[in-house]
């Protein structure tokens, strides 16, 4: 007898859905332009200005590609973790955390190994660095049954405390005058340029066929999906819970590592304790806007990292506050979420026929 009437979809074709999510970023665009006019802009100037910022010389798309490169190692990490619907919102922490371990190995080890060596330990260290710290509420999770949204996002602000602690304090490079800075790292533990921008542009492509293997084709992949699906199946059909969930963690959490040791050594060329930049939180955007999905990702945060390269081109060419890119970046978020329900559910207008019941 409703007015309007909600009910849940059974399957919805595939062409059906890519028409909603385009729409949905179509009217992302369109209220974006709409609030930037209101705010005195010219939409079309800035849309124009943020792609040729962008892509726009090769200066451009290879500062666009460096700042992808972390979204989607982070990205890849993050999806493991929300397949299984383990909110891992600690991703700013384990890249933290991996840039803490490779940077020791940089700092101590320089000059007695290859570079290839050295550069090999170093990831390594940032990936158990960063699936430790991955570990610790993974642990605390399948033993206690503990909030890891919580969990994760305190663990964030230990990391980089800890790494403000050395950074003006036991690490602080006695060669600097009194700058509280870490000792910038020697050339061999610096990854090393191909085509014009750092290697680790290769390390993200191979952390998305990784993650898309993983996640299709491996036992683990297949037991962290039915977990995220159901516990109680899983617990059914025989799978080891606690098991499945810190495996998880600590492929996550070393994933994200791995874009830590990145970050320290081709960007910073040091440790810093701000070496995230917020990357961690942003790959929660794009992961979750990808559905979880590593080949989506991979597009979704080169799109993303358009944005952010976009938004501070505008800034200095303009003089507009690259803030501008995140209010776009904030309603593409907000009407991808909001196509969520329209991807699941049907919306029925009109009353409701009464059937009698013989």
């Amino acid at each position: 007898m409703d007015f309007i009437r909600i009910t849940k979809r059974s399957d919805l074709p595939r062409s059906k859905e890519i028409i909603i999510t385009i729409l949905a970023v179509a009217m992302s665009i369109v209220f974006a332009g709409i609030i930037l006019a209101v705010f005195g802009l010219n939409p079309f100037e800035i849309f124009r200005e943020i792609i040729m910022g962008s892509v726009g010389t090769e200066m451009r798309i290879k500062q666009t590609i460096v700042k992808a490169v972390p979204l989607i190692i982070t990205s890849m990490g993050i999806i493991v973790a929300f397949k299984m619907k383990f909110w891992n919102i600690g991703a700013e922490g384990q890249i933290t955390m991996g840039a803490l371990g490779a940077a020791w190995v940089a700092i101590n080890l320089h000059g007695t190994l290859p570079q290839p060596a050295l550069l090999l330990l170093m990831m390594a260290a940032a990936a158990i660095c960063g699936g430790i710290w991955a570990f610790i509420p993974a642990v605390f999770k399948a033993k206690l049954g503990t909030n890891e949204t919580i969990f994760t996002l305190m663990l964030n602000y230990v990391a980089i405390k800890f790494v403000t602690y050395l950074q003006y304090g036991p690490w602080r490079d006695p060669g600097a005058k009194g700058f509280p800075r870490i000792e910038t790292f020697s050339q061999d533990a610096v990854l090393p340029s191909l085509g014009g921008v750092h290697t680790g542009w290769i390390i993200a492509v191979l952390a998305t066929v990784f993650v898309y293997f993983f996640m299709k084709s491996t036992k683990l992949g297949y037991e962290i999906a039915v977990v995220g699906e159901s516990i109680e199946t899983a617990r059914y059909a025989g799978m080891n819970i606690s098991k499945i969930i810190i495996a998880a963690m600590l492929i996550s959490g070393g994933l994200c590592g791995i874009t830590g040791m990145i970050q320290a050594s081709a960007v910073e060329k040091t440790l810093v304790y701000g070496i995230a930049n917020n990357y961690g939180f942003t790959a929660i955007i794009t992961a979750w806007l990808s559905k979880l999905k590593a080949g989506y990702a991979l597009l979704v945060c080169v799109a993303f990292a358009m944005l952010m390269q976009g938004g501070d081109y505008i800034q200095i060419a303009m003089g507009v506050s690259s803030t501008v890119s995140d209010i776009v970046q904030g309603l593409i978020l907000f009407f991808i979420l909001g196509s969520e329900f329209f991807l699941r559910y049907k919306v029925h207008l009109g009353r409701a026929v009464e059937k009698e019941v013989a």
